[in-house]
């Protein structure tokens, strides 16, 4: 009769035990995930990947600038014709315009009027300029086929057979200037790049030393029970890479804001002299696929570089442990 009694007694109690049971714990992982140097982490990495972009989308511009200038000025050459003593300057024009389209692998030519030679030069000499009283050169534009350029060597000795004062650019000079801005261009911007990620490589390392020194003895610990050190540099390298997740992500789509602000406002403002001049200097602003393309890339890069850097050096620190002597 006790036992039965014993026996209804302690299943009665068992619900109750099962309730107040606290339920099973997460396993937590050896790194904090939230803590003040994990946020400022986050934020550098953030305005490291949204400088990085910023470089990336300022070169990508330039490049494409300076490939449309190029493309621009090598379409065309120029024949100008100095004024000289007993020099008639229609006839030598007139002269000029029929031997350069006698040229192979010219397309067409122009002159350059007189009303169009006065606006020229009407931010300098103002207007109502009255050309026969100043020496003005005269100018004849050459629209050339980049695909069979004319023998310039040949036009200029035609040309300066037939016309002393006339000369040929053919605007060569221009061009390997803005090949050198460019690669020049170029260059300084994957220079700051490197710097702004060797810089984040450095924040994540001291970062990581950080955690290690706040969790040292915990990874002393598992590290002298047998644990793998794959295993714990993994936990870094896991915890790192969300972090740098959540960093390259926020400078990428801010650097990505800023550029479609600037595309709308060179769009929205087009007909104004401010945006003109900006557009003839840098285009629409617009970056394009194969910047978008580059933004996504860094993000990527960064986020990658922050969890490689967290392993490499959470294992370093572990081959450290493995050489300490042993206390007797």
């Amino acid at each position: 009769m006790t036992e039965h009694a014993g026996t209804a007694a302690d299943r009665a109690v068992a619900p109750s035990l099962e309730a107040v049971s606290p339920p099973p714990r997460r396993p937590t992982s050896i790194v904090p995930e939230r803590s003040v140097a994990g946020n400022a982490l986050v934020l550098v990495i953030a305005i490291m990947t949204f400088l990085s972009c910023l470089t990336l989308g300022a070169v990508t511009l330039v490049r494409e600038a300076a490939n449309t200038w190029q493309t621009q000025i090598a379409r065309e050459a120029t024949i100008q014709i100095k004024p000289a003593d007993g020099l008639d300057m229609e006839a030598a024009l007139d002269t000029a315009l029929r031997l350069a389209q006698g040229f192979a692998g010219v397309k067409s030519a122009r002159i350059v009027d007189r009303d169009a030679t006065a606006r020229l030069l009407e931010p300098w000499l103002g207007s109502g300029v009255d050309l026969d009283e100043l020496p003005v050169p005269r100018l004849v534009i050459v629209t050339i086929d980049q695909n069979n350029p004319p023998d310039y060597a040949a036009m200029r000795a035609m040309l300066t057979a037939e016309l002393p004062s006339a000369s040929v650019d053919d605007h060569r000079t221009w061009i390997d200037r803005l090949v050198a801005m460019a690669r020049t261009t170029v260059t300084i911007g994957a220079a700051v790049l490197a710097l702004m990620l060797a810089a984040t490589v450095l924040s994540v390392v001291f970062a990581t030393r950080g955690a290690i020194a706040g969790n040292g003895h915990i990874i002393d610990v598992l590290s002298f029970v047998g644990a793998d050190a794959r295993f714990i540099a993994a936990e870094f390298r896991r915890h790192f890479l969300v972090t740098g997740v959540k960093g390259a992500a926020a400078g990428g789509f801010a650097a990505v804001l800023v550029f479609a602000g600037f595309a709308w406002w060179s769009t929205s403002n087009m007909a104004t002299p401010q945006a003109d001049q900006a557009t003839a200097l840098f285009g629409n602003f617009a970056i394009g696929a194969a910047g978008y393309a580059g933004v996504v890339l860094v993000v990527l890069a960064v986020a990658a570089l922050t969890a490689a850097t967290s392993h490499v050096t959470v294992l370093r620190y572990l081959a450290t442990i493995e050489q300490r002597p042993v206390e007797p």
